[in-house]
């Protein structure tokens, strides 16, 4: 992987743009998304996506026949930091497009879209990393850092929000159930990790105080919101029932296709 363009500024105009959930290097779901677009949102030109992304080059010729120009990665987990992390490195604050329409964004990243401010801080922790290999299938660089909060904090507050992790008390039900639970057996130590990322995000929250945070990560679709009135939206994964959201930027609500709808628009 190779950087073929850098910027330290994103201002895009759009009124609407797509919010993915992991796509897991799953092509084939892209294309249904590519099929489905053009009818479901004609109007998208622009993809925030969430993390776990480790999305053959390939696959942004489906996106531009739907007319998709750019994708912005918010990095997950699950990706290959032993390429991003040099590419990101060496080009410190700035997005760097990785293929035709890719961009990898900084750690943390800001950028402003359709007039609202929006902040980037990728990353989470695997609960599964003790059955990973690192440097194969896990990097240590997956956590988020405390020079990446303070960062991030130091930024001000932001519109909108993209993480890949959670934050901690999550007003999602759904992501709560998953929390409850551990049907995995995933090591008490890594549940450990994974609480303090979370409040590591939590701790951005808090302080950047955006209307709306929008997180992939825990394949736990749903929507919540909290006392003070922030609003949380988790999205799916591939083939998932709400792994893709379609975000007005003027009032940051956001409208979830079904899976019935994405595919009947697809064809399938």
């Amino acid at each position: 992987m190779e950087a073929l363009e850098v910027t330290r500024s994103i201002a895009l105009p759009d009124p609407r743009v797509a919010v993915c959930g992991d796509w897991h290097g799953n092509v084939g779901w892209v294309r249904t998304l590519a099929k489905a677009l053009p009818h479901l949102a004609p109007d998208i030109r622009t993809i925030l996506q969430l993390g776990d992304w480790w999305m053959d080059p390939g696959a942004d010729a489906l996106l531009i026949d739907a007319g998709i120009e750019r994708v912005y990665v918010t990095v997950g987990n699950h990706e290959n930091f032993g390429e991003i992390t040099p590419l990101l490195d060496a080009h410190p604050g700035c997005a760097v497009r990785v293929s035709d329409i890719t961009w990898i964004l900084p750690r943390p990243g800001r950028l402003t879209i359709g007039g609202r401010s929006v902040l980037s801080l990728g990353g989470a922790t695997s609960v599964d990393k003790a059955w990973r290999r690192e440097g194969v299938s896990w990097w240590p660089d997956e956590d988020i850092s405390d020079d990446q909060v303070r960062a991030a904090i130091a930024g001000g507050p932001a519109d909108l929000m993209l993480t890949h992790e959670g934050p901690d008390r999550t007003p999602v039900s759904a992501v709560r159930a998953v929390l409850s639970s551990n049907p995995m057996g995933f090591p008490d130590d890594a549940l450990a990790d994974s609480l303090h990322s979370r409040r590591r995000v939590t701790k951005v929250w808090d302080l950047v105080h955006p209307p709306l945070l929008a997180h992939g990560h825990m394949h736990a679709p749903g929507g919540g919101q909290t006392d003070d009135g922030r609003r949380v939206a988790s999205l799916g994964c591939d083939g998932q029932q709400g792994s893709i959201g379609f975000l007005d930027m003027f009032t940051l609500t956001m409208q979830t296709p079904s899976l019935r709808e994405i595919r009947d628009a697809a064809g399938q």
